[in-house]
């Protein structure tokens, strides 16, 4: 089924900033490609609310490390929607073990990670640009992090996969102009589920902490993503191959 509607496809789009992203598509106007490997209630969720901001959805279980899966996928999304004008690379996954526990670090576990992180942002890329050279509008936005950019107390594989997002996002950026311009976010601290697992009981008061030392006086929210993320969707026509920090100013001021 083919229509006049912008398609946006989010992966990772069950929770998070990846819901948000979904839900700020559909009150933009797009129809939403919802995908998701584990959080079925919360994907079905996100696309009740989706559809109650005026879009059509699809809903879509595959695991992007998985080239056969993600292949279907985009052939899914064809079949229903009959075009695709944007992606959003969000999928991610870490590991709980500080950076200092570099014997804690199991190859299983980073191999894990760079699997979806990175390798799924570029099966889903690849999969994607067909159908997306084919839009008057096409971008790709991948979601990066400061972790990925400047030293971090995040775990070790988690850091570096975000720092080959970035580097994966200039690369495509050159490799897939003009038809196709790619950016990414990279959030700072977030609020939200994520950060409360990471934190546990010290999240309210290290949270607050960095509030207070950020110049805009709060931390991040997936919302705060969603809304850059749509900026470099609609606008921004001559930016490409940039990553787009989203922290209140704390990463430049401290």
């Amino acid at each position: 089924m083919s229509g006049n509607r912008p398609v946006g496809l989010v992966t990772g789009a069950a929770t998070g900033i990846g819901r948000a992203a979904a839900l700020a598509l559909a009150k933009n106007g797009y129809d939403v490609v919802i995908n998701f490997s584990r959080s079925d209630d919360a994907a079905k969720a996100t696309a009740r609310d989706a559809e109650a901001a005026g879009a059509r959805t699809l809903l879509y279980r595959s695991d992007v490390s998985d080239d056969t899966c993600v292949r279907a996928m985009l052939a899914a999304t064809e079949k229903k929607f009959g075009r695709l004008d944007v992606l959003i690379n969000n999928a991610g996954t870490t590991i709980d073990v500080e950076p200092k526990n570099l014997d804690e670090v199991k190859v299983e576990d980073w191999n894990r990670v760079f699997a979806v992180n990175v390798l799924g942002l570029f099966l889903v890329a690849r999969a994607a640009v067909p159908l997306l050279r084919k839009s008057p509008n096409a971008g790709i936005v991948n979601t990066c992090s400061i972790a990925g950019l400047r030293p971090s107390a995040q775990p070790l594989p988690y850091a570096a996969s975000k720092a080959a997002i970035a580097n994966l996002t200039k690369t495509l950026a050159n490799a897939l102009g003009p038809e196709i311009r790619v950016n990414a976010v990279a959030p700072g601290w977030m609020e939200g589920d994520w950060m409360k697992r990471t934190l546990a009981e010290n999240y309210d008061g290290l949270m607050a902490r960095r509030a207070k030392y950020t110049p805009l006086k709060r931390c991040c929210t997936a919302e705060d993503v969603a809304e850059t993320m749509m900026s470099l969707i609609l606008g921004n026509r001559f930016v490409t191959g940039e990553i787009v920090v989203i922290d209140g100013g704390f990463s430049s001021t401290t």
